[in-house]
């Protein structure tokens, strides 16, 4: 007697999300070069943000989990105006990946496209197989 399987969570698909999400931005930023690439991987941060705020806190409506990933990677492009994290890179190259060094208004776009596709995707996925009391 075959079963069925059962579908994964919200969380655990979230978190299955977010792991190809760092593998897809790494390779972007490592096997590329630069211009589309890099905004690509730019775009993937602000994906890879929303996928862990939405891990932590599943319930909560996709429309703010996008405003708080675009804010979030706002955020930390504008700290780049300060020069903080380009010394934090020097001391800790790796804090590159996450806070980067230079800031550029182009990054700005890329986050919000992120923000927008990551939320149709969540939204569009989850009319499959989530109860709509979630949208």
């Amino acid at each position: 007697m075959a079963t069925a399987k059962a579908p994964l969570s919200r969380r655990a698909a979230l978190i299955v999300a977010a792991v190809g999400v760092v593998i897809l931005g790494l390779a972007l930023h490592y096997l590329s070069l630069g211009g589309p690439a890099g905004l690509a991987a730019d775009a993937l941060y602000t994906v890879l943000v929303y996928l862990v705020l939405a891990a932590i806190a599943p319930r909560t409506p996709r429309h703010w989990l996008a405003l708080a990933a675009f804010g979030f990677s706002a955020a930390v492009e504008f700290s780049q105006l300060t020069g903080i994290p380009a010394q934090l890179a020097e001391s800790f190259p790796p804090s590159r990946l996450v806070f980067g060094t230079t800031f550029s208004s182009w990054d700005l776009a890329a986050y919000a496209v992120g923000a927008v596709a990551v939320w149709a995707a969540d939204r569009a996925a989850s009319r499959q197989w989530l109860p709509s009391r979630l949208e």
